[in-house]
């Protein structure tokens, strides 16, 4: 860690594209997988929001959102270039493996994040663009620089950076933050635990290497499978408040009861799977893949069925 203080002033010295670099390079930095869900959920903040927005603004507020999400991500992976090449699931990552220069990734992420909320402030109000502002802050630095290598708890206070997009497709609407986005909030920021502890279990042994205190690594796997647990009965019911509180119709409340359920059977097989003395899944952690792979159905499912209960 000391080397990597050292070196960056050097290595940031260019901020300036490297040449050599392939267009799939600097789309990578954005890492496009995750900035999927992030504008699925802020498209459906859009989408419920009361009121009418021009879906030429909508279609800017949507690309801003992508863009701010993809510009956290390069910053993400400027700061942890480090310890992705030490990870077998993100040593190929364009800055660990060489193709893109780490000053180059900084001032790509840095452009990008300007960006993304000027022309969001542009194009809605200052309201959804503050709040993209604290979205890119809360990952790139919170989460990033002073949660993700300091607590195990870092997945449970750095899930608020990627909880914002709903509240920012509302604010872009209506220029003011409501009830509902901010549930919506609180669900993904309770999703968020299952979700990456799920992945963590069969991934500890990266995060280890790493150095990452992950809760796996730092609590051991028997805990993490009782948290996994907790925290998917703890979403179950906030998923539900949308619909006790009037905020959202049947069509929302009973799939949100029915995800809801299959989630908990997945939680309870994470949390039932055979370990050994050291805390190996003696099943190769299949419930936990499993319970990850459906995490992600899950909220896409959920989200959906909050915005045709809103439209119909």
């Amino acid at each position: 860690m000391a080397n990597y203080a050292e070196n960056l002033l050097s290595e940031n010295a260019a901020l300036v594209p490297h040449l050599g670099a392939e267009p799939a390079d600097w789309l990578a930095l954005l890492k496009p997988r995750v900035v999927s869900l992030v504008v699925f959920t802020g498209a459906i903040g859009l989408v419920i929001a009361p009121g009418h927005v021009n879906p030429l603004i909508a279609a800017i507020a949507i690309f801003c959102i992508a863009l701010g999400a993809g510009a956290a991500g390069a910053l993400n992976m400027w700061y942890d270039r480090d310890i992705d090449a030490l990870m077998r699931r993100t040593s190929t990552r364009p800055i660990p493996a060489g193709k893109i220069e780490p000053g180059a990734a900084l001032g790509y992420g840095l452009v990008l994040s300007v960006i993304s909320v000027l022309l969001l402030a542009m194009a809605t109000n200052l309201c959804a663009a503050a709040v993209l502002a604290v979205s890119i802050f809360y990952y790139a630095v919170i989460y990033t620089v002073w949660l993700k290598r300091h607590t195990p708890q870092n997945i449970v206070i750095g899930g608020g950076a990627g909880a914002f997009p709903p509240v920012i497709g509302w604010a872009a609407v209506t220029g003011q933050i409501g009830l509902l986005p901010m549930l919506l909030f609180l669900i993904v920021f309770f999703w968020t635990p299952p979700h990456f502890w799920s992945l963590s279990l069969y991934a500890s042994t990266d995060y280890e290497k790493a150095g990452i205190p992950m809760l796996p690594v730092v609590k051991g796997a028997r805990h993490t499978r009782w948290n996994v647990f907790g925290y998917t009965l703890i979403l179950f019911a906030l998923s539900l408040l949308p619909w006790m509180l009037g905020l959202a119709g049947r069509i929302y409340g009973l799939t949100a009861l029915a995800l809801g359920v299959v989630f908990i059977h997945y939680a309870w097989g994470v949390l039932r799977d055979a370990q050994d003395e050291r805390g190996v899944s003696l099943s190769q952690d299949k419930p936990a893949r499993a319970a990850f792979k459906f995490s992600i159905l899950y909220l896409f499912l959920l989200f959906a069925a909050c915005a045709v209960d809103r439209l119909i």
